[in-house]
């Protein structure tokens, strides 16, 4: 996310395309979660509470493997995955989180989820005000290391506080990016020396770098880790089946109300992935999923993933 943040330009003229994204993002969310959690709730017998966290994973867009796959696309339609994406995981966390706190209490959730996004974006702003300050002020050859150790800290406090740390980092690489912003506060782009961004350039490279190397880690990871016994499970293939056919149909319905330009290359990318299986591993740890067919997570990451991966091969050719 970060790798794609320092990419992007806020611009007055982009702003339709971002408010399209934060839209579509938000009505995907939340059409595949009410209609998987209704179908989860029937065919496994679960309560209201547990459906929808056990429902909740398959809903997000795994950023990860979305920005991943939208280097072959034309630059509007990549501006729109990276926000849409980025979005969906940002919500999908806050919603999920506040959730779990709430124990089925509406009101405890409403708290939880409007008051954590809030203090999130509060701490975001001052956390990309400090390392664009940073990356102005630090000298010698020893530069980004320090500085993506602090953003990886600032990480991993707000996931022990139940925040959106995807917040920090969006707006992190958003302001590192678009230093304009700054100058328009009065005294704070005063901040930025001259030089800063060949500086910038240096960072992203780094960074593109790093990103290469983490998910490729990842991905082995998962693989090593994954019980194939969990995946033959015939429940676990009727989910998956099942999420599929409320994913794709719900996205095409949605791509098309907006009228969205590249509308056949964007259906196919709406992958699960890293996001789907860190979710589903914290609701199973409530024990409130009971039986719950573990392997059509693995199943369901396969299958959008690949066709994601294919829909990107095609257009390549």
């Amino acid at each position: 996310m970060l790798e794609s943040a320092l990419d992007l330009s806020l611009r007055r003229d982009r702003l339709p395309l971002i408010t399209r994204a934060t839209f579509s993002a938000l009505a995907g969310f939340v059409t595949c979660l009410v209609l998987l959690t209704v179908l989860v709730e029937y065919a496994f017998g679960l309560p209201l509470a547990a459906a929808s966290l056990a429902a909740l994973p398959f809903a997000v867009i795994s950023s990860a493997v979305a920005l991943l796959n939208s280097a072959g696309l034309p630059d509007d339609a990549r501006e729109f995955v990276v926000y849409e994406s980025s979005l969906s995981d940002i919500i999908g966390i806050l919603v999920f989180y506040a959730w779990l706190q709430a124990h089925g209490s509406v009101s405890a959730f409403a708290t939880s989820f409007f008051g954590g996004g809030l203090l999130s974006l509060v701490v975001a702003v001052v956390a990309a005000i400090g390392l664009v300050y940073l990356i102005n002020r630090i000298e010698g050859h020893v530069r980004f290391l320090p500085l993506l150790a602090g953003l990886a800290l600032i990480y991993a406090v707000g996931k022990q506080l139940h925040l959106s740390p995807l917040i920090v980092v969006l707006v992190c690489g958003l302001l590192m990016n678009n230093t304009h912003l700054l100058r328009r506060a009065g005294q704070l782009g005063a901040i930025c020396r001259p030089g800063y961004q060949g500086t910038l350039s240096e960072f992203k490279g780094l960074v593109g770098e790093l990103t290469f190397a983490t998910k490729s880690f990842f991905f082995l990871l998962l693989g090593y880790w994954t019980d194939v016994q969990h995946m033959a499970d015939w429940r676990a293939w009727a989910l998956m089946v099942a999420a599929v056919g409320v994913i794709y149909p719900a996205r095409f319905a949605i791509l098309a109300v907006m009228r969205q330009t590249h509308g056949r290359r964007l259906l196919w990318i709406a992958p699960r992935g890293l996001i789907t299986v860190l979710l589903f591993l914290a609701a199973a740890e409530t024990g409130m999923l009971g039986e719950f067919p573990f392997g059509a997570v693995m199943l369901l990451v396969l299958v959008t993933s690949t066709a994601t991966a294919l829909a990107h091969r095609a257009q390549k050719e």
